[in-house]
């Protein structure tokens, strides 16, 4: 009987700590299904974030890339205009750098589209590539005697114009005796002449995006070439003096001046039409587009205007912007020998023989000039160059230096506006 009672409550103490175990089990089970799904909310809050960051940076993108495609639209319709003068500061003139190398003047500068090299050539016949950053001469191509055209890779008269195209690929070079030579920018290596033009070849500027090469010649006229073909394409004619300058975006047309017969002409290339202006009192010398419906120029009458291709007369005009000189009452203004354009932006830029270089501001919608600042420098400028971000500008000429410098500017913003607003 004994063995009996014990056997059972051995059973019921064995039954108990299974139903306190099993009871044990159950709560730790709900434990860890409650830290499932804490651990579950958690991801999901996780989720819900990186989604939102997600597309909040996607918000961002698509602004950005709204802000940039309506840029190309206002540049290809030629209305962009950042505003940037009133964040340019004057720069010291000890951080100006003055570079020499050439024995006669320098007539014309181009900046490689990197940014990192600049091409001054000059009355000398030779071309020189320098470096920016530490102002070095990496390369020299040497000029020729006359006479010695036969034998001599390079120019053997006063190179007066130069362009670089836009992917960095051909350097072009014209000269006096009616050629234009197609370097490689690398290497400086010659590749060919391009003949046709009847007398100097005054002006050159590649089509924006393209290896069409667009050449302006004393002898009146404008050729169009393949570059990449080595080709000449066709002649437009037109003007009744001299061409004395010529630029080019990317629309298939380029500008011209005149000269002597005081007109400005936008040449539509395609359509074989041209657009004739008329504005100053004397030679009109120099011509810079400021984007595809706007353009600067600059004469011996002394004054600056900035010209819209919808209207036959210039938007705004600064008669003697560099001033006059010469005895009182005899006084004459001083010639603008040179004038620049930082591309769809209200900065303009001019140079003449008052031993300086001056900066203005265009109002809104290219209506009006206001005078920035004015940089020193010693002679005349015959040339001008704005660096496609606007950081620097280079100014050459000078039969006194026979050098360049660059004038660096401190970095601004990027607002811009359109020319209807």
């Amino acid at each position: 009987g004994r063995s009996k009672k014990f056997n059972k409550r051995m059973d019921e103490e064995i039954s108990s700590d299974s139903e306190n175990e099993r009871k044990q089990q159950e709560n730790e089970d709900d434990e860890i299904e409650e830290t499932l799904q804490e651990k579950k909310l958690r991801l999901a809050k996780l989720y819900l974030e990186q989604l939102r960051e997600e597309a909040e940076q996607e918000s961002f993108e698509a602004d950005l890339i709204a802000g940039r495609l309506q840029e190309d639209v206002l540049e290809q319709k030629g209305k962009l205009q950042r505003l940037i003068a009133n964040e340019l500061i004057a720069p010291d003139p000890a951080e100006v750098r003055l570079l020499r190398g050439h024995k006669l003047s320098v007539t014309c500068l181009v900046i490689t589209p990197d940014e990192k090299c600049i091409f001054s050539a000059s009355k000398d016949c030779s071309i020189i590539k320098w470096e920016v950053e530490g102002g070095k001469k990496v390369h020299k191509i040497a000029g020729g005697r006359k006479g010695t055209e036969a034998r001599h890779v390079g120019h053997t008269a006063h190179i007066l114009c130069m362009a670089i195209s836009s992917d960095g690929k051909y350097l072009a070079s014209g000269d006096m005796n009616k050629l234009i030579m197609i370097w490689d920018p690398v290497t400086c290596k010659h590749l060919y002449k391009l003949k046709g033009h009847r007398d100097a070849v005054s002006g050159l500027a590649f089509r924006r995006g393209t290896h069409t090469l667009y050449s302006a010649s004393h002898d009146r006229s404008i050729k169009v070439w393949s570059v990449d073909e080595n080709a000449y394409v066709e002649t437009l004619f037109g003007h009744q003096d001299m061409i004395t300058g010529l630029d080019s975006l990317s629309r298939e047309r380029c500008v011209t001046a005149g000269g002597r017969d005081r007109t400005v002409r936008v040449w539509k290339v395609a359509e074989e039409s041209q657009l004739v202006f008329h504005g100053h009192e004397g030679s009109i010398d120099c011509i810079q587009l400021i984007n595809e419906e706007h353009m600067v120029t600059g004469g011996d009458d002394g004054s600056i205007s900035v010209w819209t291709v919808n209207k036959k007369k210039p938007v705004s005009t600064v008669k003697q912007a560099h001033g006059s000189h010469g005895n009182t009452g005899l006084e004459q203004p001083c010639w603008v020998s040179s004038v620049a354009a930082l591309h769809n932006s209200d900065i303009v830029a001019s140079g003449s023989h008052n031993s300086a270089v001056q900066l203005w501001k265009c109002g809104q919608g290219f209506r009006g000039l206001e005078p920035l600042f004015s940089v020193p420098m010693i002679g005349f400028v015959n040339s001008l160059k704005f660096s496609n971000s606007g950081k620097f500008l280079v100014a050459g000429g000078s039969e006194e230096k026979l050098s360049f410098h660059i004038v660096p500017f401190e970095k601004s913003n990027n607002s811009f506006v359109s020319d209807s607003q």
